[in-house]
């Protein structure tokens, strides 16, 4: 027997007001879905997770990940999330909103150690605001200090809830309410203030964070007999660009532009030049430990923008090439990597086709 992670992404997002359904919207450079996803998986809790959505998603990587059809209302979702699972053996559901991006693991952790003891867990909040209820034209003040401001995931035992459902004709807005309706106990625990739905546009004004930008730039001349590589990808050309690695000024100078952004110095430091052991090195494997370095210090990509100097290649013709690899070595969004070719009027060793350069801008967020 084991749990599973349920995360409903079928909505309509009808008060997000938008063209696309607020879980696929961009935030913090993935789809919003995408954050619980992570958070689920690195929590190392479940060996089964489950997404629900009425839009495509590409099949993800994980033999453990299901992606299943939604229905017309999220009480509908829910129901073919627990048909799906009904022969799984599975013991606990997690049923968490996709548009909770900010859930975390020791929230998860605190969830599970209380199923130990309870089939059925909720995380809530204490409302900060006076309450009031309208009740045939009367205004009422409620005790703010007895409101619960549920959150998700919501969380029970199988078997448990698939009775429930099983037997449940109307239309609820979460799993708690089908409980309480049935007059079944539910064990409320402290939320995670960070955990908060995100609802309309307006409320990603909120969701604010520190913002950094570095600069990157860097030159190779360019010889004969050696291929040229830029942005990782492999350009037909009479010359190559000359460097103790491949010399991908486009790599080098967003390595750099990154390390800048995070005040770790340069890639000088991470791959000295004079150091045999980077001999021929190709620039995308340098460019994994700055990947790394993001991860573990918890920035993320806000956008690149990139010049490239010289007067060829044109950059024209290869701008798609080089966003599309640029895109998947740092998995990033390819409307967040802007690309612009500029040449200097034929002057100098760059004019003369001699060599070639590149400017970065990197913005991160943290």
């Amino acid at each position: 027997m084991s749990d599973c992670f349920i995360l409903l992404s079928a909505g309509k997002s009808n008060r997000f007001k938008s063209k696309i359904n607020k879980q696929f919207i961009t935030y913090k450079n993935r789809p919003l879905f995408e954050h619980s996803l992570k958070v689920a998986q690195s929590s190392k809790l479940f060996k089964r997770i489950l997404i629900v959505s009425n839009k495509k998603i590409k099949k993800l990587n994980n033999k453990n990940i299901n992606i299943i059809k939604g229905g017309k209302e999220r009480h509908n979702s829910t129901q073919n999330a627990l048909l799906f699972l009904k022969n799984k053996k599975i013991k606990n559901v997690f049923i968490h909103d996709a548009a909770r991006p900010n859930l975390s693991v020791k929230l998860l952790k605190k969830l599970k150690n209380n199923l130990k003891r309870y089939k059925a867990v909720v995380p809530y909040l204490n409302s900060e605001n006076s309450v009031k209820y309208k009740s045939n034209k009367k205004i009422n003040n409620l005790n703010r200090e007895k409101i619960l401001l549920t959150q998700t995931p919501q969380c029970f035992n199988f078997n448990e809830l698939f009775n429930l459902y099983k037997n449940n004709k109307e239309k609820i807005t979460d799993e708690a309410s089908l409980y309480l309706n049935k007059n079944k106990k539910i064990k409320f625990i402290l939320g995670d203030k960070n955990n908060f739905k995100i609802t309309t546009v307006d409320d990603l004004k909120y969701l604010k964070s520190e913002t950094y930008y570095g600069i990157g730039f860097d030159v190779h001349r360019l010889i004969k007999n050696k291929k040229l590589f830029l942005g990782g990808v492999k350009i037909p050309f009479h010359s190559g660009l000359k460097g103790h690695s491949d010399g991908d000024v486009i790599l080098h100078a967003i390595i750099d532009g990154l390390l800048g952004a995070m005040r770790k110095s340069d890639i000088g430091t991470l791959f000295p030049s004079n150091s045999s052991r980077f001999k021929n090195i190709r620039s995308k494997n340098m460019l994994m430990p700055v990947v790394k370095l993001l991860k573990d210090n918890n920035f993320y990509i806000n956008n690149i923008d990139i010049n490239l100097i010289c007067e060829y290649p044109k950059v024209s013709k290869i701008r798609k090439k080089v966003i599309k690899s640029i895109s998947s070595l740092l998995s990033l969004n390819k409307s967040l990597i802007n690309l612009k070719g500029k040449t200097v009027e034929k002057l100098g060793i760059i004019g003369k086709e001699q060599a070639i350069a590149c400017e970065v801008i990197c913005s991160l967020s943290r």
